[in-house]
């Protein structure tokens, strides 16, 4: 029985177009913008941005091609040049921010109970299935993804968001495996802070 991992899509168009089949490009850009916009949406900050980094990437793709040695790794190929292309559009963009927040901001903080300090975190159990709480609560997650320090952010949307690797992520980013671990780490905290604490706001209302 052969247990290998299918072959996705998109690495089945990349060695197409390598071997010089056209007829793959329509559906490759297909496949690869919106993700390449959402990625840039939440790096730049601004749809106007994204949407000139997401043209300006799949136009160095092309351009590039035969620079790609793996298909198995076009993902990543793709996604190093994305985050090239939003780091050179955000040095130049009016919509860039003047100063990044530092990522302490953003991690729980701790509370002191019966002399041992641990963190104040909201049981997700206890989450009310409502469509318009849960409609609030994706808003709520953009909102942080956006406000991480960029560093951060790039590794969580790199890993949670379009599901690489950590040797990729590494790799895209230029910093080791344990760099994008701990990052990772850091990220998914502060992201959790600010969920938790919406979710701590609506329970208190809830009893009130």
């Amino acid at each position: 029985m052969d247990s290998a991992k299918p072959v996705s899509r998109e690495v089945v168009l990349a060695e197409a177009l390598l071997a010089g089949d056209a007829s793959a490009f329509t559906e490759f850009v297909e496949l690869f913008r919106q993700k390449i916009f959402q990625y840039s949406l939440l790096m730049c900050g601004h749809r106007e941005d994204a949407e000139e980094v997401s043209q300006d990437t799949l136009l160095k793709v092309f351009e590039n091609f035969e620079q790609l040695q793996d298909p198995t790794h076009v993902r990543a190929w793709v996604f190093r040049i994305a985050k090239n292309a939003c780091l050179l559009k955000r040095r130049k963009s009016i919509f860039a921010p003047k100063t990044e927040l530092s990522l302490e901001d953003y991690l729980p903080t701790m509370e002191e109970s019966g002399g041992a300090a641990r963190m104040q975190i909201a049981d997700w159990r206890a989450v009310p299935d409502d469509l318009a709480l849960q409609s609030e609560l994706k808003q709520i997650l953009l909102k942080a993804l956006r406000e991480l320090p960029e560093l951060y952010r790039s590794v969580l949307l790199l890993r949670d968001v379009e599901d690489l690797s950590t040797e990729d992520t590494a790799q895209i980013l230029g910093i080791s495996d344990d760099a994008v671990k701990t990052r990772l780490h850091r990220a998914r905290l502060a992201i959790r802070k600010k969920l938790d604490r919406h979710l701590l706001d609506a329970a208190s209302t809830l009893r009130a």
